[in-house]
């Protein structure tokens, strides 16, 4: 596609990435990426990815269960806007806020987030989160799931990056380093 750029970027388990730190003795960055040229796909370049995942977790579902959400740390490396994602695991993929209206918190889908450069954006449990809905089978913890994030930069241009997310029953723990909300780890 003219004008759309592929990267790929694996998100490390808090866990493994603790033992990687700990055993060289530095932060390891969670992010791989390789950039695809559209026109040669044989072409292929590693570079950073434009979004650094941090903390990603998908919500563990049930037999039957059709939507689940997904939480995360976005920080852009340039500016950058967040105009969706998808994945193969459902055939519908919306970002969504949660906010107060009045005395009821109500979900609604929202149609970008922006993610100025160098600025943590949470993507956390009642506030901005993605939903996958019409889930084609359960997700149960420890399986991976992978997303491609859809984002736009000042010139219009379509970046989409994937990432691999695990599942989990529960928000993970947070990590000796982390932010103090828990809600993920900071790598630089």
């Amino acid at each position: 596609m003219r004008g759309v750029r592929r990267v790929s970027a694996v998100v490390v388990r808090p866990v493994v990435m603790g033992l990687l730190m700990a055993s060289a003795g530095l932060l390891v960055p969670c992010s791989v990426a390789r950039a695809h040229d559209g026109h040669h796909p044989e072409a292929s370049a590693t570079e950073a990815a434009p979004v650094l995942v941090q903390g990603a977790w998908i919500r563990a579902t049930v037999p039957g269960q059709t939507a689940t959400g997904g939480f995360m740390t976005l920080r852009a490396q340039r500016d950058l806007t967040l105009v969706g994602f998808r994945s193969p695991a459902a055939p519908h993929a919306e970002l969504h806020e949660m906010a107060m209206d009045g005395d009821v918190m109500r979900m609604r889908a929202v149609a970008q987030l922006p993610l100025p450069a160098g600025k943590d954006v949470a993507l956390r449990p009642g506030g901005h989160h993605l939903m996958l809905m019409g889930l084609t089978q359960a997700l149960p913890a420890g399986q991976d799931v992978t997303l491609e994030l859809l984002l736009k930069d000042a010139q219009g241009k379509t970046v989409v990056q994937s990432v691999k997310v695990p599942v989990s029953g529960k928000m993970p723990a947070p990590q000796p380093g982390g932010a103090s909300d828990g809600a993920h780890m900071h790598h630089h």
